[in-house]
C-alpha cells in the first residue's frame, strides 16, 4: 500500500518560477555556456608586455581591472536586473566602451550569452533584445537581463558582472603562464572583499539611475588595456580572442 500524502499543510509551498538563489549559481559557474573561455579579458595582452608574471602582478591587474571596467560592468548588470530599458543601457555601454575591439568583443559575449540564457530560462523579454540586437548586446546588459527573468535582483546581478571580470583573466593566466591554480585562486579570495564593496556600489548606482537615467551610471575605464585589446585584435597569432 502507497504511504498516504502529508496534509496539505505540512507541504512546503513551491518557490516561484526562477526565484531561486541557485540561478546565480548556475551563471557564475564556469560551465555555463556564455562563451567566456574563449576570451582572457586583456590578460593575454598583459601578459605578452610583461604586466602580468606571476601571482602578484595578477593580483594588481585583476584589482585594476575590478575597480574599473567591473565596475562599469556590474552596475549596467544591476541596472538591467532593475528594470531599465536594456536598449538605452546597450547604448550607455557602448558610450563607457572607448575601444572598437572591446565593443566586438561585448556584444560577441552578449550575443552567446543571450542564446544561453533563452534556452535556460525563456522569457519575451530575451526573446525582444534578441530581435533588437541580432549581431548581439554588450555582455553585461545581458547578463543583467538574463538575472531579472531568472527572479535575482540587481546586487546579485552586480556579484556575477564583477566576479566575471576578474574571474576571467585568473583563469586564462592559468593557461598562459602555467600559474599554479590555486594560486590563481588565492587571487580571487583576497578579492573577494573588494569584490563586495564594487557590487554593492553598482547596485546602489543602479538604483539612482533608475530616477536619474543610464547617464548616470559609473564610466570607469582604462586607457593602458584598450589600447592593448586594438593590438591585440589584428595580431596573427593569439590564443584567446580578447
Amino acid at each position: 500500500m502507497a504511504p498516504a500524502a502529508p496534509p496539505a499543510s505540512a507541504v512546503p509551498p513551491a518557490p516561484a518560477a526562477g526565484a531561486a538563489r541557485a540561478a546565480l549559481l548556475v551563471l557564475a559557474d564556469g560551465r555555463f555556456p556564455a562563451g567566456g573561455h574563449a576570451h582572457s579579458g586583456g590578460a593575454e595582452a598583459a601578459v605578452r608586455a610583461g604586466r602580468i608574471t606571476d601571482a602578484e602582478t595578477l593580483l594588481g591587474y585583476c584589482r585594476g581591472r575590478l575597480h574599473t571596467t567591473g565596475l562599469t560592468s556590474a552596475a549596467l548588470a544591476a541596472a538591467a536586473a532593475a528594470g531599465i530599458d536594456p536598449l538605452a543601457l546597450d547604448e550607455a555601454a557602448d558610450a563607457r566602451t572607448p575601444s572598437p575591439a572591446l565593443r566586438v568583443t561585448a556584444r560577441r559575449l552578449g550575443r552567446q550569452l543571450l542564446r544561453a540564457a533563452r534556452a535556460a530560462w525563456p522569457d519575451p523579454e530575451l526573446d525582444a533584445l534578441a530581435a533588437a540586437r541580432p549581431r548581439g548586446a554588450h555582455q553585461p546588459v545581458v547578463l543583467g537581463l538574463t538575472c531579472r527573468v531568472a527572479g535575482l535582483a540587481p546586487l546579485d546581478a552586480a556579484y556575477a558582472a564583477a566576479h566575471e571580470t576578474v574571474g576571467g583573466p585568473a583563469g586564462a593566466t592559468v593557461r598562459l603562464l602555467s600559474l599554479d591554480p590555486f594560486d590563481a585562486t588565492a587571487v580571487l579570495a583576497r578579492l573577494a572583499p573588494e569584490l563586495d564593496t564594487v557590487a554593492r556600489s553598482a547596485a546602489g548606482a543602479a538604483r539612482r539611475a533608475v530616477h536619474e537615467g543610464p547617464g548616470t551610471l559609473p564610466a570607469a575605464s582604462g586607457p593602458l588595456p584598450d589600447i592593448a585589446a586594438e593590438r591585440h585584435a589584428v595580431r596573427s597569432v593569439r590564443l584567446f580572442a580578447s
